[in-house]
């Protein structure tokens, strides 16, 4: 008979996309008021690589990175995906405007060898996780590098996005061991 492991803990990671820097910035406080103290946040970079939510977010869409200091279970997913599904419903209200959705909140968690993020719609590289909420492997880690699929988001494929997954897997593994 196997002898079951108890799963390490992971890094909680929470993509923003937003109509703009305040959006962002206020998101970002949002998490951090949420899930806690954050030891790693990416700069804002543009995002251009769909028009999937320009009706939603408008067209001038930003991206950050919001990694919490306090590690969590793989199984923690789902529900934190549906607290950042309401966390946006309460931006939207806050930040008004005439966008139905300014901020867009990806939770995932890195661990030493994968990046998983959460998503509420099915396909077929992803995996249901419980609480109508699916996940997949977005990226691996390999021979000191990130590497994405075929399904993979385009712009997680980008090193400017891998440079701030390497030091939030860094931190991770620092944590791991004390």
């Amino acid at each position: 008979m196997w002898t079951l492991k108890k799963p390490e803990p992971v890094k909680l990671i929470i993509g923003i996309l937003a109509c703009d820097e305040k959006a962002a910035n206020a998101a970002a406080d949002m998490i951090k008021a949420k899930f806690g103290r954050s030891d790693l946040e990416s700069q804002i970079w543009p995002f251009r690589h769909t028009e999937y939510y320009a009706s939603e977010t408008g067209k001038e869409i930003v991206k950050k990175f919001v990694a919490i200091e306090k590690l969590i279970l793989p199984d923690e997913l789902a529900g934190i995906k549906l607290k950042t599904n309401k966390m946006e419903g309460k931006l939207a209200a806050k930040l008004g405007g005439n966008l139905s959705r300014p901020v867009n909140l990806d939770p995932g968690y890195i661990e030493p060898s994968k990046l998983v993020l959460a998503s509420t719609k099915n396909f077929s590289h992803r995996i249901y996780i419980g609480k109508k909420i699916w996940a997949e492997v977005t990226l691996i880690f390999s021979k000191g590098q990130w590497k994405g699929f075929e399904y993979s988001f385009p712009d997680h494929k980008e090193d400017r996005y891998h440079g701030f997954f390497s030091q939030t897997r860094e931190k991770l593994v620092q944590q791991l061991r004390e």
